[in-house]
């Protein structure tokens, strides 16, 4: 096992698969030589070479339109959108082309693409760098949604994506490139998509979440813990589709829960996860679930966005609020 942080997990998972497929590439704004702005492709370019790993023009439209007709063809291409809220331009691409095409084709083609992208909250960046724009692509059918929590998932979901024979929107939150070490095994494995984990087993209060909040929520549930009150967590890892099978047998042994996202609180993952709760476990409930996100406006300057993001304090406050129901 090494100790890798995620970013260096994310960069392992797509050696791995570079050396493993010949038709994996990698291309993106500045992903080459400089090795894309937070350095996740750094050396792969000398490591294969500038067939394999190159630079794009500024033109997310294009980077989109690249991978889908190279997917097409047979490759296996790792797009880089170097900002989440870049994607706009490439939107027709990514959700009308890649997502479509299994469907528009009768099974005869499919877009085995990895769309990569940093996101989310918490790092004093620039407005449309830190967006959180998963629902706007879990809505469209034909395309899986995937946001690792830690190092260990980080490397296996993305190698099963790359392995994936159709189109995979893979979000890598800024806050967790540095924010620790784990232990990740060497060479190849995969985490299988559309699989949940339960990270801390619980019997009061079933919360559900992914990405950053997952560590957001531990943080509550630890304060919680020393009030005697004992919380469950789920991190979806996979957003669309989300594993409703792993929430609905938590719902039951709970019969409490919240969900836990960082974009805004209208429509989007906590919205969807909460309607399949009520078709699925809704006899189960002796609450209302509860959401806890972010306000529905614009993400915020950098000067006020704590006060925006969601916080421990305010997961304990919810947790309160549907024990005391």
């Amino acid at each position: 096992m090494a100790q890798m942080n995620m970013k260096e997990a994310i960069r392992d998972a797509m050696r791995v698969e570079l050396n493993r497929d010949p038709n994996v590439l990698i291309f993106g704004e500045d992903v080459g030589n400089v090795g894309g702005v937070f350095r996740v492709t750094e050396g792969l370019q000398k490591e294969f070479g500038e067939d394999r790993i190159f630079d794009t023009p500024l033109a997310e439209s294009a980077i989109g339109g690249l991978a889908f007709g190279l997917g097409v063809q047979g490759f296996r291409p790792i797009a880089e959108i170097q900002f989440v809220g870049f994607i706009f331009e490439a939107l027709d691409q990514i959700v009308v082309q890649a997502a479509r095409l299994r469907w528009r084709s009768g099974g005869k083609y499919n877009a085995p693409v990895v769309f990569r992208t940093p996101f989310g909250g918490g790092v004093k960046a620039a407005e449309l760098h830190t967006d959180s724009l998963e629902g706007l692509i879990a809505q469209s059918p034909g395309i899986k949604v995937v946001i690792p929590s830690n190092p260990y998932d980080a490397k296996g979901l993305l190698i099963a994506s790359i392995r994936d024979n159709d189109p995979v929107f893979f979000m890598e939150h800024l806050n967790l490139y540095h924010a620790f070490r784990a232990e990740v095994p060497e060479g190849e494995y995969t985490v299988e998509l559309g699989k949940a984990n339960v990270v801390r087993e619980g019997a009061d209060v079933s919360i559900i979440t992914y990405g950053l909040m997952v560590h957001t929520a531990t943080k509550a549930a630890e304060q919680l813990e020393k009030e005697g009150i004992n919380v469950e967590i789920i991190d979806l890892r996979t957003v669309s589709p989300i594993d409703i099978d792993t929430i609905v047998a938590s719902v039951k042994k709970t019969n409490r829960a919240i969900v836990v996202q960082e974009a805004q609180k209208s429509s989007g993952v906590a919205a969807e996860v909460i309607a399949q709760i009520n078709e699925k476990a809704l006899l189960h409930l002796e609450a209302p679930v509860l959401r806890i996100a972010g306000p529905d406006t614009v993400y915020p300057f950098a000067q006020i966005e704590d006060t925006w993001l969601p916080n421990p304090a305010r997961i304990i406050a919810g947790v309160k609020k549907v024990l005391d129901f």
